[in-house]
């Protein structure tokens, strides 16, 4: 096996170890968390610096190229975090301040600053911004073969808020209002058209709080045109339910209900667990069950 800094490849121990045992479980999808380059491990990736580039913690390009090729002779998908949300304010190995202003590829001033995450937002109504994320996209697509991919924090992408501080109730003036961000809305729309246009058969999630209700119609239809939500709900009630209620008194019309509530013909992405609770310092479901 090929070596990182004289460590043996993760992308390779997971491609002859771990695939094996996915398939033998019966999955034929598996979704990689931020695997683009990044500075700071805190941020489990998703504080990009390089948006071409895999993790070199995990190996080099081609590492990862032999992990997407033995998954798929093995009849598995590979979809891929995609971040095209916010980026890296690193400024000597990141994209921020790459010309030497604060707005090459952000917005000036504060408004190119995410608080809540110090980090870059892109301002999406740019030519050069569009054209240097959909040219990612086909990067991946073409380069790596992936079978689609996960949009991280679409939310933010979404409203001029990005969501911070602002509860959603559902009304649809939280939707369609001067707070929307019609830039990053169109963005959105046009990396699903040239994900489909590329790859017909690729797969492409939403990562979204806000409920936006035209999310995953189609393009034609009007619609932001994922194929899937993510529904960010089931976590936080597993992990809830886990902590706070007895087992004897758990109600199965209550997580029914969450798993199934959804608008019509709308299609999600149920799962257990995620980086998010990590990130906040809980524990795993497999902690939550054996523990003391």
């Amino acid at each position: 096996m090929s070596s990182v800094h004289g460590k043996v490849s993760q992308y390779r121990e997971f491609a002859e170890d771990v695939l094996p045992r996915i398939v033998g479980a019966g999955y034929n999808v598996i979704q990689l968390m931020a695997i683009q380059e990044h500075a700071y491990y805190g941020s489990f990736g998703y504080h990009v610096t390089s948006y071409f580039a895999p993790s070199s913690r995990q190996g080099n390009p081609n590492d990862l190229k032999y992990l997407i090729d033995k998954a798929h002779g093995m009849g598995l998908q590979v979809i891929i975090d995609i971040v095209h949300s916010h980026a890296s304010n690193n400024v000597n190995d990141g994209i921020n301040m790459f010309d030497g202003t604060d707005h090459c590829y952000s917005h000036a001033g504060e408004k190119g600053h995410h608080k809540a995450w110090d980090s870059m937002i892109f301002d999406y109504s740019k030519y050069e911004v569009m054209r240097f994320l959909l040219s990612n996209l086909a990067w991946w697509l073409n380069e790596y073969q992936v079978d689609g991919f996960r949009f991280d924090a679409v939310t933010s992408m979404m409203y001029h808020h990005h969501g911070i501080n602002f509860g959603f109730t559902g009304n649809y003036k939280e939707y369609f209002g001067l707070q929307t961000d019609m830039d990053g809305i169109a963005f959105l729309m046009l990396a699903n058209k040239i994900t489909k246009t590329l790859y017909p058969n690729a797969i492409t999630i939403a990562e979204d709080v806000s409920g936006m209700p035209t999310l995953c119609r189609t393009i034609e239809d009007g619609g932001i045109g994922f194929d899937y939500r993510l529904n960010m709900f089931l976590p936080d009630l597993w992990i809830k339910t886990l902590k706070e209620v007895p087992d004897e008194q758990w109600s199965m019309g209550h997580l029914t209900h969450s798993m199934t509530n959804r608008r019509w013909k709308e299609k999600c992405v149920g799962y257990a667990e995620s980086h998010d609770q990590a990130i906040v310092g809980d524990k795993t479901l497999a902690q939550w069950l054996f523990d003391d």
